[in-house]
């Protein structure tokens, strides 16, 4: 049965100014975070800048990979066996003393995923000695037992869930060739049955669109006025344009996870294919890095185009604006997302935008893009050709865009939705 939740938050209070309160002392935990590893590691990162130029003291507490974090912000390492970068082969007889990183090499030894169970597991060991340094403990999607520890700790515990995994599990499943694929990936995605387990206990959960708060409710059996809202934020003073650098009438850019399903990558890779026939000197920048062997890779070979897509990767924030401020269209070709940095990211960068309609994506972009039917490869080749053959309106939609995010998706706006959160959450704790 599900625990019981305060009430949404009330949108109009959330936009509102924050009241001038007394500075919060917030933990801020996160089990791998590191930024170039997906929009978890973002959130984190800003979210912790945006929380202290608000005024409020935060300690980022994170497994490997860990996060690069405003100077401000102090980072609490809990270290993990970090089998991805290690490999089976790191365990050690002094790794054996932990219970936590037994679970994560057994888990690893036959295809599981235990890095958010173990990570609540030494999250709840260091908060039992240091719980009473902060005034709220704010959990980024690890969904794991030890968050019930933790409240049951009398810590007051909020949890981000930015879109359900199960989303995740389906377009993956549905993408896969062959029974043994199938079976690796329910392997994978085993965490799914503690997630189910843990949200319905949680009194907290905030997310960062509807999309993802209807989702939510739907695959874990919440009821949606259980779960609150407070958008996620693009950083406008890094992700802005770059006057002086001149546009390329002829470049589209994309990020996303080559190999992940999800992001629908191999539609946008179709329709380019289709477009070099009109656009022969068109060029495909993804900020991406497929799996060697993968894929991703095996499609741009079968297809063609291998010597005019460029993969770049592990490049720096200012790298990535610099390549926004290069791009005529920026194209978020992606099955589903729970918010879509990406998207609002090219958008307060200036750059027109091409997006499907997957999850949340039409709540960002609004009327300041271009939407698609998602895995819709006529309509992205469509939609793209259009914006090709009419500079005045990739300029019309590229300050549009530009103004959307400034207004209402900037990290200060999230901070103060979440402030106010934080203090809703408290007053219901101490009332």
């Amino acid at each position: 049965m599900q625990a019981e939740t305060p009430p949404a938050v009330d949108p109009e209070r959330l936009s509102a100014p924050v009241m001038a309160e007394s500075p919060l002392r917030i933990a801020l935990l996160g089990y791998r975070s590191q930024p170039h590893g997906g929009g978890q590691g973002v959130y984190l990162r800003y979210l912790s800048k945006a929380l202290v130029e608000a005024g409020h003291t935060v300690d980022v507490i994170s497994g490997p990979p860990y996060p690069h974090l405003d100077p401000r912000v102090r980072l609490i390492q809990l270290p993990s066996m970090d089998l991805f970068v290690n490999g089976l082969s790191s365990l050690r007889p002094h790794h054996l003393k932990s219970m936590s990183n037994i679970i994560e090499w057994l888990s690893q030894l036959t295809g599981g995923f235990s890095e958010p169970r173990t990570f609540g597991r030494r999250a709840v060991k260091y908060l039992r000695q240091h719980g009473n340094n902060y005034d709220l403990i704010h959990d980024n999607q690890s969904l794991s037992y030890g968050m019930l520890e933790i409240q049951k700790m009398g810590l007051p515990l909020v949890t981000t869930v930015h879109h359900p995994i199960t989303s995740d599990l389906r377009i993956a499943l549905s993408a896969a060739r062959s029974f043994k694929e199938r079976l690796f990936i329910r392997r994978w995605h085993s965490f799914l049955k503690m997630q189910k387990k843990v949200i319905k206990q949680l009194r907290n959960i905030v997310t960062v669109s509807d999309c993802s708060r209807q989702d939510i409710a739907r695959d874990f059996g919440l009821q949606p006025a259980g779960i609150s809202l407070a958008h996620n934020g693009i950083d406008i003073e890094v992700f802005k344009p770059v006057p002086d650098i001149p546009r390329n009438p002829l470049r589209l850019m994309a990020t996303c996870s080559a190999d992940a399903p999800l992001k629908g990558l191999r539609y946008l890779l179709h329709a380019y294919a289709s477009l070099l026939v009109r656009y022969p000197d068109l060029e495909l920048l993804l900020i991406s890095k497929p799996n060697p062997g993968g894929k991703t890779e095996k499609l741009v070979q079968r297809l063609g185009i291998a010597d005019k897509v460029r993969f770049v990767n592990g490049i720096s924030t200012q790298q990535m604006v610099r390549y926004y401020a290069e791009a005529a269209i920026a194209v978020i070709p992606s099955v589903y997302e729970g918010f879509g940095l990406p998207a609002g990211e090219a958008m307060a960068c200036g750059v027109p935008v091409v997006s499907t309609d997957g999850g949340a994506l039409p709540e960002v972009v609004g009327d300041a893009g271009v939407i698609v039917p998602a895995k819709s490869v006529e309509a992205l080749e469509e939609a793209i050709d259009s914006l090709l053959k009419d500079p005045l309106a990739r300029a019309e939609l590229g300050a549009r865009g530009k103004k959307r995010i400034e207004d209402n998706f900037c990290w200060r706006v999230c901070a103060g939705q979440m402030t106010m959160y934080y203090r809703q959450v408290l007053a219901n704790e101490n009332g």
